[in-house]
């Protein structure tokens, strides 16, 4: 039995939960102040999700975790067994970890309306009791922490129509996608609908977003209820040889104008010991101080495509030339 210490409000913790459900894993979904007590000083880095192995061992990070699950457990994978599909998989989650977290972090906390209501609603969460007015005390505090620190993660006023621009048109290719089948390679879920989920799952509960997606989005909206718990799915993965759904192009499209700029700024920035960094994409300017973990997500993709054999490189190579994610990856 695997423990998950996570919150309703985490996009990570409810991208485990998703995958946990689907893999049918047994497990206690624990959160709260209380419960996640049990996990401190058990972890580097005390960030959510932090699992709780069976042999009472505690690891979080997301993509790891996803990993070591498939290592321990090979049924219901949520990895394409085709090398090419299982790269291209990767890299979509990892634009969904690294990038699309973003919009997350702006809707939340850039509005009134929504820095109110969801501090308050995280408060409940985690204090789980107590009174309303001891939580909205510490909704208070939370909400100025996290108001503080949102030019840290690139989220600011100035950055949020680029993020905005983004979202828009990730949530637009799976509107399109998700009334023809909910998967993105096959009938059955990979690893970059997970990340997917993650991420556009808060969207789904932050008034403005929320908003957002009902109105212009409302396919997507109920898609997240559908991945939240694939438990019951069965599906097959697409051939090897099969033609790509059009979302697979259009995704590329977007991690090939922005997200690979945003790492390649990133870590030529570091490695001039520059503070910040800018890029400008889809029209609009974006600047943020450097991050040393997104320069080893672009390390770990490097490494990923260099792996591919022959055969895998000549499925994913026109795909990447076309949408400009190609070069970033050969790069030294």
């Amino acid at each position: 039995m695997y423990k998950l210490y996570g919150a309703l409000g985490s996009p990570y913790s409810m991208k485990i939960r998703a995958l946990l459900r689907y893999r049918r894993l047994p497990h206690i979904w624990l959160h709260g102040n209380a419960a996640l007590a049990a996990t401190r000083g058990q972890v580097k880095a005390p960030v959510i999700p932090i699992m709780e192995y069976p042999d009472g061992r505690f690891l979080n990070d997301s993509t790891p975790l996803l990993y070591d699950l498939e290592a321990r457990h090979p049924d219901r994978s949520v990895v394409p067994p085709d090398p090419a599909r299982a790269f291209l998989a990767h890299l979509i989650e990892d634009f969904a970890d690294e990038w699309l977290t973003k919009a997350m972090f702006g809707y939340r906390w850039l509005r009134e309306v929504d820095q109110v209501q969801m501090s308050r609603w995280l408060a409940f969460d985690a204090m789980q009791g107590g009174g309303l007015a001891t939580s909205q005390g510490a909704a208070e505090m939370f909400r100025a922490r996290q108001v503080g620190r949102m030019a840290l993660v690139g989220c600011t006023q100035a950055n949020f129509p680029l993020i905005e621009a983004s979202t828009r048109a990730v949530c637009q290719l799976l509107e399109e996608h998700v009334v023809n089948r909910h998967g993105l390679f096959g009938t059955r879920p990979s690893l970059a609908e997970f990340g997917l989920y993650g991420q556009i799952s808060q969207l789904g509960v932050d008034p403005t977003p929320e908003a957002m997606l009902r109105r212009d989005y409302p396919y997507t909206l109920r898609w997240l209820l559908h991945i939240d718990d694939m438990s019951g799915v069965e599906g097959e993965w697409d051939a090897a040889d099969a033609p790509f759904d059009p979302i697979i192009p259009g995704l590329l499209a977007i991690i090939g104008e922005l997200y690979f700029p945003f790492l390649l700024a990133n870590a030529a920035a570091l490695a001039a010991g520059a503070e910040t960094f800018g890029i400008t994409a889809m029209g609009h300017p974006y600047t943020q101080g450097v991050f040393k973990y997104q320069v080893k997500c672009l390390a770990d993709l490097r490494a990923r495509y260099a792996a591919l054999d022959a055969d895998a490189r000549a499925v994913v190579d026109p795909l990447l030339a076309a949408s400009g994610c190609l070069a970033p990856m050969v790069a030294a």
